[in-house]
């Protein structure tokens, strides 16, 4: 393949990296007459890609999420930005004609190579160790050819590509991970509509339920999507190496073996180099002041500098005697007037700052030379502005305070309201001092400065920025100042007198020794090219090197690629002068291509081959190496032909098979005068290197720099390494200092530099370089996509590796596809060519990247926007299932070989306890009188609540059980014993008379802060009720009518079933809830209110369901004035009290049924626990609809005789203080609520808590506040909640949790008699294989776990394996199984089936106690004994619950509880406001919530990735963004994850975006 450059007028704007070698020419260029080997090697790679056809999915954006980029900057020469690092160089090819070409054609490369002898790359199977064979050992004479420019023949490379999608995947479909619990067939699934909160607009409901025989909702582009990245995901995974790691207890990251096949070096140890000696000048002067006094005294007439205005014309001229007369007025001023004479602002040694634009270079000479009379340390710093980086230099710098600045610049800086500068991050408070000539003081005649000798201290401090982005600055001493200029005039030959153009940056650097320091010592004239200029006029410095015949240039190759770009506007321009051109960047391995391109624009133009002189430096050694210009017609240095494969592994390797990925690397010349080199390796030790082996070139010289100033632990480092030899002795005693460039020497002492420790990116053990991988993205564009000048490309730190990022600036005009294409043919270019996954490609728009001062891209801030989530990427591309390849292995689940006897008995003899616990004896009372005396009559003389009711209400007819309050507190209605009754009576008129129905119908009891209402029944022995309540808006007060509605129906020997009211605003999504409820439930009549009676018949709700099929509908609101004959007494306890229906996490709708005997035994059971009688008083702000929270409303009131005061969570949000400050003016000790409630008033009250103090709000009476759910207990809740009201006088032992289940609606409630709940800190590794390890607070990888309550009298639980069915050791996690009098009676559903019933409500155990019967809760959870001592004086067990079993993710072998996943999510990113994940198939989607701006949206995506990946060792496979409350929640705060799960898959959640990782 011939490696040519086509130069177009209307080219891209690229800066080349690295070149392979060119065939140049000098004729016209035509555009279709060159092109790029580089660019061939990856078209080769893309267009074997094709041929396999592997369809990325494109992600999914809303429209309104497309981000229009603001209009573009002023550019450059051409359409790019000028956005060019100082460093950093771009490809130089013009590829779009040829690029075209290539897309159209994928054959067309391989036939072109074929033709061009040069054998296209062949594709092998994509492999992690990326190998190569092992050359024999070649000299080095042999690895570097000797090439001429002009010369027609070329280097070839190779490529291994790594294919993306080999066509032969297997053909086996991933596992259902998500179906691995046996199918629970009886329970009804809710359809979505049911969802308590936030469902997505107008969606259809059918769609949902229409899926395809393997569960793929049909339409759905979501599953389509996610089809297409499976098939992407099925091709064969990277064989593993011992990259792997098991995920053992202590987490230790193997340390991988070494491949065999890894090149290594066999060269022997280098011998440090050389440089010649430094010559003895006679008359060189003791300080660099000195010359300057000399110039300005005996040459004052001499021009010293000559600056440009915008359009590239001289501006004005310094003379050597202005400038001298300039600087001593400024040291006199310094000195003498910025203090009094007994109190002076500077002493010699202070520092200052020099804050100069790099367009008036003349006022920073002059400031510069005027510290250095004065004999303060200048320290150059970039002009602040909005977007730079803080200097926290200034931090390390004691008693900085000063800094000299020009009016203008002065004027331009950002200002506070009140006129004074701005306060900069990172900066003390500073004294600007004005610099302008008007400003400054003649000094006396009898003032002269004082001008010692050059010694150790310090000259002048340069910044530099690290990799992380950290400031430092690099002292550097007189002494070293005055060898660096005599150094550098030695190696380039100066002379008094010479031109000099600089195009660099004079405040550091090369632009800084060359053009500000050297220039002054040899009387040079030097012409500043600002950056500013060069933007405006990029042939600005070839057309001054013309008219003032200039002999140096100092440039960058950025600055050759404008000029070459802008030449043909020139055509006169004549370049013989020049005998030296120094490139300032030539160590940067691309910048060959440059040169060579530059020199054959030029050299028709006087330019000589022999005069283009790379160096490389660095800010901590200062000028490292430097080629010397050679003598006229000789031949050129040689240049190095590196294997890419064997650079990866730090190691000189040729493939003298295919050279198509050859690198070739030119020469930065000689080791400067009197200066020692060595290699050393990069890592570890300073050890030397061998001759074959590439590493960090450290330096010897007393031109370097001397120490970070202020950083003595960092210098140390940096600045007295000693090398070792292979043994480990050192080689000397003399320090050397580390340049942070990695290279080698070649023959004849040539140092070769192949990239810096900076661009180092080490991945899975092999080394790449940043320059490199954007070369290669850079060959790859088919359309105008991106900036070329505007990439960035870093490693971020994710599961024990570095990934690879890379982030563009997309143009304005690229469509959505164009750019998706463009990044998957980037990932597929770059693992053929380079053999390493990126993790994250991501486009951002134009102009929004942070920029250096000089208009580069601001690496590490840009890495760390992406980290922070700060970066708003309009597209991205996450690829960490190609590119993490250190997973843990998969855990193998072993085939249960042993019996849970053996696994009993094993446990008993390792010394574990069996999981078990139970609560106290209920105890039997036989005294009467003591039964009376405890207010227990209803409970011992009667087993019916209806008889407790009709008992209280003739015993104490005006005792008050319930209490209603409203929003603003007040009480809008009480409810005595015997007013209940009545009205409970009414009712029981109301069902006979109107109803028509017969005893043990069915009746549906709805109650939440709506309507009332009634259902129909099943065709079994007892018909059911419904029951609605109303909302507040409305006349009647749910409350205390669905509790007289309950007893109604009772008295009625009528079945209850309370349900959710719909919502008057949300029909269609609530209604078909309630319609499935009465259909489930066979109800034979409605109970309601008027208004609800409406809705249920409006035009509204007919538009969800049918409403002429509604069973027949009772107004409570018009009852007859009749008691009923009599009342109903059920003939046995055992008989059904009412149905409990409610929709679990896992979306199933599940109806219980609760007999008499379970209420009454659930009744008294509580009121042990928490000591309930007629003269205490509790507070509920639960909903009313199921569960215990049910229980607590209608029924524990009735049987205890304690007063409830009902505080509906409805009017909880209309005034969020509500419940509190009834727990304070009632001085309630024990209340109730749900962790919706408790959520409400963190979020919403917690910063009103001094406002609460001051109306009187104390919270001190409260003793115990319960939390009910069903569910792991959410202790960063609760403790929240704990700390923001502890200045309230909220006890922090007051909160704790209940748990309960659809078979035992009431396992655990913390009482008032037992011990506080405890909480332990489990490993979570372990707890992803089924057991526990309880770990320290603080551990990694600790999770911490709360106690559900102290277990109800009366039950027992036990931990058991829920495959075996046999009972667990307490160092186990297993499923919960409980016995109880108050357990449920079984599923009520229209199925009837009874082996599920059986397998739930009477299961036994395989081993162990096989006669006796347990319900299955279905949560996973353990028992641990603790310290602590129950109230009968035994050590008490606390149960502990983990996750509901049907929810748990089977992942990898492991099982994951999504709660755990979704907490490490919401804390990835602060606009991720909830979170929930399921599996689909076998990829782990989770759903974020975004609480901020939609520009954020894909922001969220490479962290939430991260967070899980880091934390969890799972990948993400699919990232969905949402708006907040998308994701469903039930009554009791509880994520409807499976809704969600099926919303997605049918394409109805309107996501604002969807990325599919790959």
């Amino acid at each position: 393949n011939t490696h040519t450059h086509t130069l177009n007028t209307h080219a891209e704007h690229t800066h080349t990296r690295r070149t392979h070698t060119h065939t140049l020419n000098t004729h016209t260029h035509m555009p279709n007459t060159h092109t790029h080997i580089h660019t061939e090697a990856v078209q080769a790679a893309l267009a074997k890609h094709k041929e396999e056809k592997m369809a990325l999915p494109m992600p999914t954006k809303r429209r309104s999420a497309f981000v229009q980029s603001p209009a573009e900057d002023c550019t450059p020469p051409d359409t790019s930005s000028a956005s060019e690092d100082e460093g950093s160089l771009r490809r130089q090819a013009a590829l779009s004609a040829v690029l075209a070409q290539s897309l159209q054609s994928p054959d067309y490369w391989i036939n072109r190579s074929v033709q061009s002898s040069s054998s296209t790359s062949s594709s092998t199977s994509s492999t992690l160790s990326h190998g190569e064979n092992k050359t024999p050992t070649s000299a080095l004479a042999d690895i570097l050819a000797s090439t001429r420019i002009g010369a027609t023949h070329t280097h070839t490379h190779t490529h291994t590509h790594t294919c993306i999608g080999k066509t032969n995947t297997l053909q086996t479909v991933p596992p259902d991970v998500t179906s691995s619990t046996p199918e629970r067939r009886s329970r009804v699934d809710l359809p979505p509509n049911a969802m308590p909160r936030g469902m997505p607009r107008g969606q259809s409901r059918t769609s949902m339920l229409d899926t395809t025989a393997d569960g793929v909702p049909v339409n759905s582009r979501v599953s389509t999507k996610i089809q297409q990245l499976l098939n992407t995901l099925k091709r064969p995974k990277r064989p593993p190496l011992s990259d792997f790691f098991l995920d053992d207890s202590e987490e230790i990251v193997e340390v991988p073996q070494p491949d065999p096949n890894t090149p290594r070096p066999e060269g022997r140890q280098i011998i440090p180099v050389k440089g010649e000696p430094l010559g003895v000048v006679s008359n060189w002067p003791p300080a660099l002041q000195a010359a300057l006094a000399r110039w300005g005294a005996s040459q004052a007439k001499s021009p010293a500098l000559t600056t440009l205005d915008v359009t590239g014309k001289p501006l004005y001229t310094l003379t050597y005697g202005k400038l001298w007369s300039r600087s001593l007025k400024l040291a006199y001023t310094l000195l003498n007037k910025l203090g009094t004479k007994n109190e002076p602002v500077l002493r010699p040694g202070d520092r200052v700052a020099l804050v100069y634009p790099n367009t008036d270079p003349a006022m920073f000479w002059v400031a510069f030379y005027g510290c250095l009379l004065a004999e303060v340390i200048p320290v150059p710093i970039e002009v602040p502005l909005s977007r730079q980086i803080s200097f926290v230099l200034f931090k390390c710098f004691c008693g900085v305070g000063l800094a000299l600045t020009s009016e203008i610049c002065l004027k331009g800086l950002p200002k506070t309201p009140q006129g004074e500068i701005m306060q900069f991050k990172g900066w003390p408070r500073m004294k600007w001092v004005v610099t302008d000539t008007k400003y400054l003081t003649k000094p006396s005649k009898d003032w002269q400065p004082h001008i010692p000798t050059a010694n150790t201290d310090t000259a002048y401090i340069e910044y530099k920025a690290s990799k992380e982005g950290t400031v430092m600055g690099v002292a550097v001493s007189k002494i070293a100042l005055l060898t660096h200029c005599q150094a550098l005039t030695q190696a380039c030959n100066y002379c008094e007198g010479e031109t000099l153009v600089n195009v660099l940056d004079c405040k550091k650097d090369m632009g800084l020794w060359h053009g500000v320091l050297t220039s002054v010592m040899n009387r040079i004239h030097t012409i500043t090219v600002p950056y500013a200029v060069m933007k405006a006029c990029p042939m600005s410095w070839v057309q001054r090197v013309h008219i003032h015949k200039a002999r140096v240039a100092v440039v960058k190759c950025r600055d050759l690629h404008w000029a070459m770009m802008a030449h043909r506007d020139q055509r006169d321009t004549n370049l013989s002068s020049i005998r030296m051109l120094i490139v300032a960047d030539g160590a940067n391995p691309w910048s060959v291509s440059s040169c060579d391109a530059f020199l054959n624009v030029f050299q028709s133009h006087g330019l000589k081959p022999e005069v283009i002189c790379p160096c490389a430096s660095s800010p901590e050694a200062l000028t490292v190496a430097i080629r010397r210009p050679g003598a006229r017609g000789t031949a050129l240095p040689a240049r190095a032909i590196l294997s890419m494969g064997g650079l990866s592994h730090g190691v000189i390797r040729v493939n003298t098979e295919d050279k198509n990925s050859a690198l070739t690397v030119q020469d930065v010349g000689h080791v400067m005068p009197g200066a020692l080199m060595c290699i050393v390796k990069p890592d570890g030790p300073p050890q030397l290197c061998k001759t074959d082996e590439i590493g960090e070139i450290v330096l010897n010289s007393r031109a370097g720099g001397t120490l970070y100033y202020g950083l003595p632990g960092v210098t140390k480092n940096t600045f007295e390494v000693i090398p070792v030899n292979q043994a480990g002795a050192p080689i000397g005693d003399i320090p050397f200092t580390r340049t942070g460039l990695l290279g080698f020497v070649g023959p004849g002492s040539l140092v070769f530099v192949v990239g810096k420790n900076e661009g180092l990116l080490t991945v899975s053990g092999r080394r790449h370089n940043a320059d490199d991988l954007v070369a290669t993205a850079l060959a790859v564009e088919p359309v105008k996509t991106v900036y070329r000048g505007r990439i960035a490309v870093f490693s971020v730190t994710v599961f024990y590796d570095e990934r690879i990022v890379i982030v563009a600036e997309q143009r304005p005009d690229a469509s959505e596809e164009d750019s998706f294409q463009w990044m998957s043919r980037v990932l597929q270019a770059i693992d053929s060519i380079h053999q390493v996954g990126l993790y994250c490609l991501a486009l951002v728009p134009a102009n929004t990247l942070p920029k250096t001062p000089l208009g580069g891209i601001h690496i590490s801030e840009t890495k760390q926007n992406f980290l922070e989530g700060n970066l708003h990427p309009c597209n991205i591309l996450l690829c960490p299932h190609t590119c993490v390849t250190n997973l843990p292995k998969p855990r193998q689940k072993q085939p249960v070989g042993v019996g849970p006897a053996s696994i009993m008995v094993g446990n008993l003899v390792a010394g574990n306890r069996m999981s078990q616990a139970a609560g106290r004896e209920l105890g039997v009372v036989e005294e009467e009188g003591l039964v009376r005396k405890l207010c227990m009559w209803p409970t011992m003389m009667h087993q019916f609540l209806s008889e407790a009711l009709q008992w209280r209400a003739q015993s104490d007819p005006d005792h008050v059980l319930y209490v209603l309050l409203n929003a603003k507190g007040a009480a809008v209605c009480t409810a005595t014993c015997v007013q209940l009754h009545k009205r409970a009576e009414k009712i029981t008129s109301a069902l006979i008379e109107r109803g028509g129905l017969n005893t043990g119908d069915n009746v549906l009891n709805a109650i939440v802060n709506r309507p009332p209402l009634f259902s129909p029944s099943l065709s079994v022995p007892f018909p059911t009720l419904l029951t609605l309540s109303l909302p507040p808006s409305l006349p009647l007060t749910p409350g205390i009518d669905l509790i007289a509605a309950f007893y109604g129906c009772l008295y009625a020997g009528l079945i209850p079933v309370t349900v959710r009211p719909p919502h008057p605003q949300n029909l269609a999504a609530t209604l078909p809830t309630v319609r499935m409820i009465i259909d489930v439930s066979k109800a034979a009549c409605i109970l309601t209110t008027q208004p609800l009676m409406r809705i249920l018949r409006s035009r509204e709700a007919a538009a969800s369901v049918n409403v002429k099929t509604w069973p027949t509908i009772i107004d409570t609101d018009d009852l007859p004035r009749r008691r009923p004959p009599q009342l109903y007494k059920p003939p046995t306890a055992e008989m059904l009290a009412y149905l409990d229906f409610s929709v679990s996490t896992t979306g199933m709708l599940t109806g219980v049924k609760m007999s008499h005997s379970a209420v009454s035994t659930l009744c008294r059971s509580i009121k042990l626990q928490c000591e309930l009688y007629s003269s205490r008083q509790i507070a509920i702000c639960l909903d009313p609809y199921c569960g215990l929270g049910f229980v607590q409303w209608c029924l524990s009131s009735v049987y205890s005789g304690h007063q409830s005061i009902l505080i509906p969570p409805m009017e909880l949000e209309l005034s969020l203080p509500l419940w509190l400050s009834t727990l304070s003016q009632y001085k309630i000790r024990d209340t109730f609520c749900s962790y919706s409630v408790m959520e409400l008033c963190t979020k919403g009250l917690g910063t009103q808590t001094d406002s609460l103090k001051a109306r009187g709000v104390n919270l001190s009476c409260v003793r115990s506040c319960v939390v009910i759910a069903e569910e792991r207990p959410r202790l960063a809740l609760t403790q929240s909640f704990s700390k923001l009201f502890k200045d309230l006088g909220l006890s922090p032992r007051a909160v704790s949790t209940a748990f309960g289940s659809r078979v035992n609606l009431a396992i655990c409630l913390q009482g008032t008699a037992g011990p506080d709940p405890s909480t332990v800190y489990v490993d979570m590794k372990s707890l992803r294989h089924d057991r526990v390890r309880l770990v320290e607070r603080g551990a990694p990888q600790s999770l911490p776990l709360m106690e559900s309550g102290t277990i109800l009298p009366g039950v027992k639980v036990i931990i058991v394996n829920p495959e075996t069915r046999g009972p667990l050791g307490d160092s186990h996690l297993g499923e919960i199984w409980v016995q109880s009098p108050h357990s449920s009676s079984g599923y009520y559903t229209i199925y009837g089936e009874e082996s599920l019933q059986a397998d739930h409500f009477n299961t036994r155990l395989s081993f162990g106690e096989p006669h006796t019967l347990w319900a299955r809760t279905g949560y996973l959870g353990f028992v641990k004994r603790t310290e602590l001592l129950g109230s009968t004086g035994d050590r008490h067990d606390a149960l502990f619950v983990v996750g509901q079993l049907d929810e748990t993710l089977e992942l990898r072998g492991l099982r994951y509880h999504p709660i755990d996943i979704e907490t490490s999510v919401s804390r990835a990113h602060r606009s991720i406001a909830e979170s929930a994940v399921f599996t689909w198939t076998n990829l782990l989607v989770v759903v974020a919530e975004l609480a901020g701006s939609e520009q954020e949206a894909l922001d969220l995506v490479p962290l939430v990735t991260n967070v899980v990946l880091e934390e969890h060792h799972l990948i993400v496979g699919v990232v969905v963004v949402v708006d907040p409350g998308v994701i469903p929640i039930n009554s009791r705060g509880e994520k409807q994850r499976m809704h969600l799960r099926d919303s997605f898959l049918a394409d109805q959640l309107d996501p604002i975006y969807v990325a599919y990782n790959m």
